[in-house]
This record gives C-alpha cells, sequence and structure tokens, in this order.
C-alpha cells in the first residue's frame, strides 16, 4: 500500500507545490561491462570503476533522503558486479531494507541472469538477429535469447536505443517482443549523441518517422511501454522538462540531479524518451499515469 500513499502525496507536492523531488533514480554500481557496443564510450576505458558494496550504500541511502522510492540499477553490466561476499542481489535487499518500493536491473543478458531477485528486469536489446549483433557484437542477439528464455521468469522487458544502424529493425523488433512469451512490453528511445558517438544519431527525418512507426503500432495495441503522448513530445522536442523527476550517481560516484546529457549540454538532441514521459506525466495525461502506474506499482 506504500506506493499508493506515496505516489499522490508526491505528485501534490511536484505538480502543485512545485518541489523538484526525484520519483526513482538510476544508480550505476560499476562501469565494468562484457561487450564493446557501437554506441557506447565506457568500454575504452582502461581502468572499470567497481564501486565497493559500502559506496553503493551510501548512493542508495543519498537518493532515498532526496526523496525517491524508486531505483534502477545500472552499468556498465550490473551483472558483473561483486565486492566480496556481495552479489548485485546483496545490493537489490539492501535497497529493499533502506525502503525502496521496488528495484529494477538493466542487463545486457549476455550472461544469464537466472535468480536475479530484483522485481523487474529490462534487458537491452538493439534490434533482432544481425541488427542487434552489428551493435554489440557478433552472437549476443542469441544469447541474450537464450537468457531470457533460461531466466526463470515468466515475463521481462527490453529497451531499444534508435540509430543509424538499426532503424530499420524497429518493426522487426516490436513484432519479436510482441511474440515472445517471456517479453512483456518494449520500450522505445532514440541514440543520445555523446561525444564519440555522434555518427550514431539520426537525421530529423528518420527520427520523426521512427516515432510515427511507434505510435502507430502502440495504437494497434502493441505491448509497447511508451506513451503516445510522451512520443509525440519526442517528435517536438520543444516541450518543457521535468528530468529532475530521475536522479542519477555515476559510476564515478558523481551525484545529478538530472541526467548526464544535461550536463553534456544535449538536450536539444535527447533521445531518452523517458524525457517526454515524465512532461506527459506533469500534464496529467492519463495514458502516461496509468503506465507510470503499471510500471512502478503492479511491474
Amino acid at each position: 500500500m506504500k506506493p499508493f500513499i506515496y505516489l499522490p502525496l508526491w505528485f501534490f507536492k511536484t505538480r502543485v507545490l512545485g518541489k523538484k523531488i526525484p520519483l526513482q533514480s538510476v544508480v550505476f554500481i560499476s562501469d565494468k561491462c562484457n561487450l564493446k557496443c557501437q554506441h557506447c564510450t565506457i568500454y575504452a576505458k582502461k581502468d572499470a570503476i567497481i564501486k565497493t558494496f559500502a559506496e553503493v550504500q551510501s548512493d542508495l541511502e543519498y537518493c532515498y533522503q532526496q526523496g525517491s522510492r524508486f531505483v534502477d540499477l545500472e552499468g556498465g553490466e550490473p551483472t558483473l558486479w561483486r565486492d566480496g561476499e556481495h552479489d548485485l542481489n546483496s545490493i537489490i535487499r539492501l535497497a529493499r531494507r533502506i525502503g525502496f518500493y521496488s528495484v529494477t536491473v538493466t542487463t545486457n543478458a549476455a550472461r544469464p541472469f537466472a535468480g536475479l531477485e530484483a522485481d523487474s528486469i529490462w534487458v537491452s536489446m538493439d534490434g533482432v538477429g544481425a541488427a542487434h549483433d552489428a551493435i554489440r557484437g557478433e552472437g549476443t542477439f542469441e544469447r541474450l535469447v537464450r537468457h531470457i528464455e533460461g531466466c526463470g521468469r515468466s515475463r521481462v522487458s527490453v529497451n531499444m536505443v534508435v540509430n543509424t544502424l538499426n532503424h530499420s529493425s524497429v518493426d522487426e523488433a516490436i513484432q519479436f517482443a510482441s511474440d515472445h512469451p517471456n517479453i512483456e512490453s518494449i520500450a522505445i528511445n532514440l541514440h543520445t549523441p555523446f561525444p564519440g558517438t555522434e555518427a550514431l544519431e539520426l537525421s530529423d527525418a528518420v527520427r520523426h518517422s521512427v516515432l510515427d512507426k511507434v505510435i502507430a503500432y502502440k495504437k494497434k495495441g502493441y505491448p509497447i511501454m511508451n506513451s503516445v503522448a510522451g512520443l509525440k513530445l519526442m517528435q517536438k522536442r520543444d516541450f518543457k522538462t521535468y528530468c529532475w523527476m530521475a536522479n542519477f550517481v555515476m559510476p564515478d560516484g558523481s551525484r545529478l540531479p538530472e541526467c548526464q546529457g544535461k550536463e553534456a549540454g544535449l538536450c536539444g538532441r535527447c533521445g531518452f524518451c523517458m524525457a517526454g514521459e515524465m512532461a506527459s506525466v506533469m500534464g496529467m495525461k492519463l495514458e502516461t499515469l496509468l503506465a507510470g502506474l503499471k510500471l512502478r506499482v503492479t511491474g
């Protein structure tokens, strides 16, 4: 019952009283990874950062004190994280003890994740077959499917980041997610051109076309996490943002009140579709509000 009490109170404080209280936190526990993806610059680092259990605890306590009650654990590849006797499940249990209502893990599914105790799991899937492999490496799609099917969960969700290499695979990815019995939904994001990855940014025309396509699938009832209202805002890119709804703790321990895209000056070229969802929540779009409840309370 706690989320049902917290969420209306949070909404009143933020929308009516104008307070900036994060609803969720994204905590990077490491930047160590087991893939070399085309859109990523982390793997090129010589020395990976792996936080200690005590450092992660400090990060989680900080986020909770800021008002956040939902946490996403990310990397690098978070399932690689270890600190002595502690593994990723140790962090998940810690987050619950601190008081977070739900814990999400995002994984590339390049290794098995059966037994993971997160409330929800998001798998990074950047297309189907060759489209995914072109970005994440040969054989990675086959492993992803095998590990989804062997994870011991009836349903996980997948996230696709659309760029110049895989935009032609959007239809296939949505259909795959819809047909696969172990996949609950698919979220669509667009590539944000962080330094060194600018060549993967979609042109305005392709960006608009991709979002039109996703909206059409959504209206047909395909299991797309994004709301129509949020997707339309991402087409316009001139809406008032509320990205303080999610705070970030980076691998180096930096604590950001909004996503790292703002610090990099990329808001005008943002592809994180959650920005549109946040704005739609504050615009009281019923579809987005219901999707958020499903994601954070029942998901």
